[in-house]
């Protein structure tokens, strides 16, 4: 059965994507379900967009969001949508693509799943910085960088009021389950599988040898602390820039359940992902 209706998000580069909007608005059209868009996502792909309804301000919430795009792409649907009931059907058309749930090479399946509805829903968690009141949402990772050309950042965090660690570096990263694989895991942090409740920290490039990620409990407020007279590092959430830490300025980082839904294809398996995308874990 097909889904009411169906928003549609495409990546930065629409040329990649115009084959599969056109066989998306077909697909639609054949099955009865209403296609839609916001005025720039129907700016952005021209002619091919023809077919596609409008999804203004105030609109119902779509019953499904429809992805065209990489994981960048799939990150900023789940935070369009956080906190709703609307799964969000990502089809790869970017680099490794650890969020879709198909493949290009399988865009008509994938399509058709998206539109009838035929897929598994994975709640996932997500991670607010910031004050209570005005947070940030995060659902692959919040970091910490030392501008370009800048001095080496002195980064700290506390839980539960105690310093856990105090390293002049290049940045910090505290991640999702789901971005555990991200900048994590470049850091040599651990892999948290989907479901795990809980989240990350690992620093960028230490320098020390004493160093370790570690893994918090979804309870535990992490509390990151630019040391005093240092230069302001760059707080970047899901890969965008977004604000400043200043110079002895702290910040909270607070672990939220089930604030996104990652639409899968039925019996998806996470560690079959992983050997996937990324080969097997040893040799």
């Amino acid at each position: 059965m097909s889904s009411r209706s169906v928003s549609i998000l495409s990546h930065t580069q629409p040329e990649q994507t115009e084959e599969a909007l056109r066989l998306a608005v077909s697909a639609a059209a054949n099955l009865g379900c209403e296609l839609v868009a916001t005025e720039d996502e129907r700016a952005k792909h021209g002619a091919a967009a023809e077919g596609l309804g409008v999804l203004a301000d105030g609109s119902p919430d779509p019953d499904a969001c429809l992805v065209l795009g990489g994981d960048g792409t799939i990150l900023k649907a789940l935070r369009m949508y956080a906190d709703t009931e609307v799964p969000v059907f990502g089809i790869n058309y970017g680099t490794i693509g650890f969020l879709a749930a198909a493949d290009r090479e399988d865009v008509a399946d994938g399509v058709r799943r998206a539109l009838e509805g035929d897929f598994d829903v994975m709640a996932l968690p997500g991670l607010e910085v910031g004050a209570a009141n005005s947070a940030l949402l995060a659902l692959n990772d919040v970091s910490f960088h030392r501008r370009p050309h800048g001095r080496v950042a002195e980064l700290a965090f506390r839980l539960g009021g105690e310093e856990v660690g105090h390293v002049r570096c290049d940045g910090l990263v505290a991640a999702t389950p789901a971005g555990s694989t991200g900048y994590n895991l470049a850091n040599q942090g651990p892999i948290l599988a989907w479901g795990v409740k809980g989240y990350v920290v690992s620093f960028i490039a230490p320098h020390t040898l004493t160093a370790r990620p570690l893994v918090v409990a979804p309870d535990d407020v992490l509390l990151v602390r630019n040391a005093a007279g240092r230069e302001p590092v760059d707080l970047v959430v899901d890969g965008e820039h977004v604000a400043e830490l200043e110079s002895g300025e702290e910040t909270e980082i607070r672990f939220r359940d089930g604030v996104g839904r990652l639409a899968q294809a039925p019996g998806a398996n996470f560690y079959h992902r992983i050997q996937e995308k990324f080969g097997s874990l040893a040799r």
